[in-house]
C-alpha cells in the first residue's frame, strides 16, 4: 500500500453514518494516498455509493473526520463545503448527468467556472481537458454524442478543476464488457494525468484484477437486530 501523505488524498477517521432503517456505516480508519487508485467493491446495497457521497461531502456523517488534501470536509458547512467540493473533488456519475442542450465545451466550462472560478484561462483549460481525452467536436450538443463521447465529457468535467480526488460511482454498470474496460481505462488514465487520487465503486468482480488495491465496503456495514441492510445504497 502507498504511504499516506496527510496533505493529499483521502483520510477517514472514526466516521459513522446511520440510515433511517437501522443500518450503520462505520469506518474507523481508511486512507487513500495522493495519486493512489482504489476500487471500493461489494454487492449492491452494502453502502458503496453512500461512502462515496460522504467522501464528497454530499452526505454528512454523525461523527468522525474526513480529510481531503489536508482539509476536514466534515468541518465545512454550507457554501464553504460546496466551494471546496467544486474545487477539490471531481465526480463521474453513472448516468453522466450532463446538461442537455449545452455543448461538450459548455458542460466542462460551466463546471470549471462554478467549481473553480478563480482559475485563470477557463476556456483554454476546458478545451485542453476535452482534447486530452480525445474529444474533437467540442461544440456538439451532448445529446447528439455517443455514449462513449458523453463519458469523455463527464470525465473531462471531473478533472478540469485539477481536483485532489476523483470519485466514480459504478461507471461501468450500464456498459457491455468491452465498453466497460475502455471506460475504466479512460477514468484511470485521466486521474493519473491529473495527479488525483481515484476511488471507483463497483459490484463487478472483473474490476478487482484491474486495481492494485480493493476495499470491501461490506466490512464497514453494521445492521441492528431489526434493521434492514437493504436501506444502504
Amino acid at each position: 500500500m502507498t504511504n499516506f501523505d496527510p496533505q493529499g488524498g483521502v483520510s477517514i477517521r472514526g466516521l459513522r453514518f446511520r440510515y433511517d432503517r437501522g443500518f450503520t456505516l462505520e469506518v474507523a480508519r481508511l486512507d487513500v494516498a495522493a495519486g493512489e487508485q482504489v476500487l471500493f467493491a461489494g454487492a449492491s446495497g452494502c453502502g458503496k455509493s453512500t461512502l462515496l457521497h460522504l467522501i464528497s461531502g454530499i452526505e454528512t456523517p454523525e461523527t468522525g473526520s474526513l480529510f481531503i488534501g489536508g482539509t476536514d470536509i466534515c468541518a465545512l458547512r454550507g457554501s464553504a463545503r460546496d466551494t471546496f467540493r467544486g474545487r477539490r473533488v471531481g465526480m463521474v456519475f453513472q448516468t453522466f448527468q450532463l446538461l442537455q442542450g449545452f455543448t461538450a465545451l459548455e458542460n466542462v466550462l460551466l463546471s470549471l467556472m462554478l467549481g473553480a472560478p478563480t482559475l485563470d484561462r477557463p476556456r483554454v483549460r476546458a478545451e485542453a481537458a476535452l482534447e486530452r481525452l480525445g474529444m474533437r467536436d467540442l461544440h456538439a450538443p451532448v445529446e447528439r454524442l455517443s455514449v462513449g463521447q458523453q463519458q469523455r465529457v463527464a470525465v473531462a468535467r471531473a478533472i478540469v478543476t485539477e481536483p485532489s480526488v476523483v470519485l466514480a460511482d459504478e461507471p461501468t454498470a450500464s456498459l457491455d464488457p468491452a465498453n466497460a474496460e475502455a471506460a475504466v481505462d479512460l477514468i484511470r488514465s485521466a486521474a493519473r494525468v491529473a495527479g488525483a487520487a481515484l476511488i471507483v465503486t463497483s459490484h463487478d468482480p472483473a474490476l478487482r484484477s484491474v486495481f492494485s488495491r480493493t476495499v470491501d465496503v461490506a466490512q464497514f456495514g453494521v445492521a441492528s437486530a431489526t434493521g434492514l441492510a437493504g436501506a444502504a445504497r
